[in-house]
């Protein structure tokens, strides 16, 4: 399974452009001992990695990792990959330390982001990035793979910024393809893809994104999945938006959350609402944000 982590520190276009293309791979396994979810390996190629396991929960709550990405964006050409596998029994947390950045590609060729988890039985995987920003003129290829065992529950978002609107800048030019393939116990339960083309009329569209820069998607996987979820979400959370549209339903028993907005930030706030709904049903204990959220 590989995750594609796109990530860094704010920067200038021209600048990042001077370095390399950065191919970069991280491998992660989670295994059960001494009584608590613990990182078994990591091993890692290039500016991609994870510095240590964090516990906020407690010894029996979920292992929190952040995956870091030091080199400051990503352009055309670089492929960043990250492997996760979790064992049987196991629960594990992962978030990026800041927004992700797609910066204006200087070459005709995508940045690549594949993402594959892979869940065993019994198991929680939380995969909860901040959002990613895709600046106008990026090329980009972004999918996310999820098997996983009879038993297992996954729960993970993306949250896409078109443009940067606080800057005044629209998606005018460039290229955004991305997929998200769920699997469970190998039957597929959900297979979606999009593609988003600056200046296309899919942006502006009412049956589109409506002229709003922020779409984002919240998926949970569970067993235990069930209407009331649904409607949870919807009595609880949708009241909140301001600033956009928030719709849950349940698909194949894959409960979908979605967003569309003008604010990364709102779309962040209501996800982690629905987040604190959710989480008591897939993985039995209350919501607790990872430390990195608030600094």
């Amino acid at each position: 399974m590989r995750v594609t982590l796109l990530g860094g520190l704010d920067g200038h276009d021209e600048r990042v452009a001077l370095r390399a293309d950065w191919h970069a791979s991280l491998s992660l396994t989670f295994a059960r001992s001494r009584g608590r979810t613990q990182l078994a390996r990591a091993r890692h190629e290039g500016p991609l990695r994870v510095q240590r396991a964090f516990y906020p929960e407690g010894e029996q709550g979920a292992c929190h990792v952040y995956v870091l990405h030091p080199p400051a964006g990503v352009v055309s050409g670089d492929r960043l990959t990250l492997d996760v596998e979790l064992t049987p029994e196991t629960s594990a947390l992962l978030t990026t330390p800041g927004a992700t950045k797609l910066y204006r590609a200087r070459l005709a060729q995508d940045a690549t982001s594949l993402q594959r988890f892979d869940v065993a039985s019994g198991a929680v995987l939380e995969w909860l990035p901040q959002e990613t920003i895709v600046y106008d003129g990026a090329r980009a290829h972004v999918a996310t793979h999820v098997a996983l065992a009879a038993g297992a529950s996954y729960a993970g978002w993306e949250i896409l910024c078109l443009g940067r609107p606080t800057a005044g800048e629209r998606f005018t030019d460039g290229r955004l393809r991305s997929e998200l393939l769920l699997a469970r116990a190998g039957r597929l339960c959900l297979f979606e893809r999009g593609l988003y083309a600056g200046g296309d009329p899919v942006l502006s569209a009412a049956w589109g994104l409506a002229g709003q820069p922020v779409l984002a998607t919240f998926v949970v996987v569970s067993d235990l999945a069930e209407a009331s979820w649904v409607t949870a979400v919807r009595c609880e959370v949708a009241p909140l938006a301001r600033e956009g549209l928030l719709a849950a339903t349940l698909v194949r028993g894959v409960v979908v959350v979605r967003y569309r907005g003008a604010s990364t930030r709102e779309a962040r706030s209501l996800f982690e609402a629905a987040l604190a709904v959710l989480r008591p049903g897939y993985a039995g204990r209350a919501a607790v944000h990872p430390r990195i959220w608030s600094t």
